[in-house]
């Protein structure tokens, strides 16, 4: 009888384990590139901003010395790996709802993962404090310098 409980709280821990790393490897980035399949205009036009030249423009600042922990607003994921602030640093993490299926349905893109952005996205990063300096987003949806070209509006029904 004690072997079987010993076995199932094996067991249950097992599965408790398996669960716990599946869940960890939610919602993973996969990179610009894999977004630009699909949002090639954003992209073109992203890749003429500051955000798309973040991690370059702080390693390459004279005014401060460049250190890992500038990477957390001037790379994606914190990490040099995905330089720049990329797409999924302000729309989350894309793996899952990055398949066309999940992203034709907005409802379903948010529930798999798609941030919209909102003042608090912007925020993140855009303190206000040193050189962080504050933005609206709002007064920026139309800047294409600093984000990317939006998708026109659909017509009022």
């Amino acid at each position: 009888m004690k072997q079987k409980i010993v076995i199932g709280i094996v067991v249950l821990a097992a599965v408790v384990m398996v669960g716990v790393y599946a869940s960890a490897q939610d919602h993973a980035y996969v990179g610009g590139d894999k977004c630009k399949m699909c949002h090639k205009v954003q992209y073109a036009s992203w890749e003429t901003t500051t955000h798309a030249k973040a991690t370059e423009k702080a390693k390459a600042s004279t005014e401060r010395t460049f250190e890992a922990a500038c990477l957390k607003c001037h790379a994606t994921a914190d990490d040099e790996a995905m330089p720049g602030v990329q797409c999924e640093a302000c729309h989350g993490p894309g793996n899952d709802y990055r398949k066309m299926s999940i992203m034709k349905d907005q409802a379903a893109a948010v529930a798999n993962g798609l941030i919209i952005p909102t003042q608090a996205t912007c925020d993140r990063c855009h303190t206000g404090a040193d050189h962080a300096k504050k933005v609206s987003l709002a007064d920026n949806k139309t800047n294409k310098a600093a984000i990317h070209e939006f998708k026109p509006a659909a017509p009022p029904a």
